[in-house]
């Protein structure tokens, strides 16, 4: 993500501001999937790893993950996703969220 972010690999931005980018998965689960990470890591390489001084940040971007719900065209529902060290599939050690949506999502997820 760090390259990403350092705009090294090209990606297909849909939200940026001053704490946070959000691009498109370039292996989609869903009609609409789109990733969404703080640009200031500051320690929070994932969400067990959060503390007080990110809740502000962790704020922002379940906020951001509303803008992007709306500016994608997603009122009929959408998945906010964090997974979480190992057991929690998470495959990137950057602190990052999956907007999911387009579709009818299935629960359980897996």
């Amino acid at each position: 993500f760090d390259k990403i972010l350092s705009k090294e690999i090209p990606s297909t931005i849909v939200y940026e501001d001053e704490k946070a980018l959000a691009f498109r998965d370039i292996n989609p689960q869903a009609p609409v999937h789109v990733v969404l990470i703080p640009k200031i890591r500051d320690g929070l390489t994932q969400l067990s790893k959060a503390e007080e001084k990110h809740k502000d940040v962790l704020g922002h971007l379940l906020y951001v993950a509303k803008l992007i719900g709306e500016k994608e065209g997603l009122g009929d529902g959408y998945r906010v996703v964090i997974n979480d060290g190992p057991l929690g599939c998470q495959s990137v050690y950057h602190l990052h969220l999956h907007i999911l949506g387009g579709r009818q999502l299935k629960w359980p997820p897996g």
